[in-house]
């Protein structure tokens, strides 16, 4: 359960490095078009995907949250408080890292909006 929750969580990582690292790559084109591909219009272009693929992701961690809960619940009734403050940092580092990945989301959206 908690290696689904650490997966999502490093599957939205990868979503926030892979947008730098798809902003970096890109070079301009110099073809027929006359247009050249910016860093910012290749990321703008992938937008929707990414959201889809955040919301997606989300939906699985609120899905495990509950258990995650649960499980510290039991594991605080059971006198077990080490292994339920674990739970309860993991649960933290999920929701933190969700925040980030979503202010970044919101920013990229915003910088989309304004540039075109």
């Amino acid at each position: 359960m908690f290696r689904k929750i650490i997966a999502g969580t490093a599957v939205a990582g990868a979503l926030t490095l892979g947008l730098a690292g798809a902003a970096g790559a890109s070079t301009t084109a110099t073809g027929n078009s006359g247009t050249a591909i910016t860093p910012s219009t290749t990321v703008c272009s992938l937008l929707p995907k990414i959201e889809a693929h955040v919301q997606k992701v989300e939906a699985r961690l609120a899905a495990e949250l509950p258990k995650a809960q649960a499980a510290e619940a039991k594991a605080k009734a059971a006198g077990n408080t080490v292994r339920a403050d674990r739970i309860a940092n993991r649960v933290t580092k999920i929701q933190d890292r969700e925040n980030k990945v979503n202010a970044r989301l919101a920013s990229l959206s915003t910088a989309c909006s304004t540039n075109g």
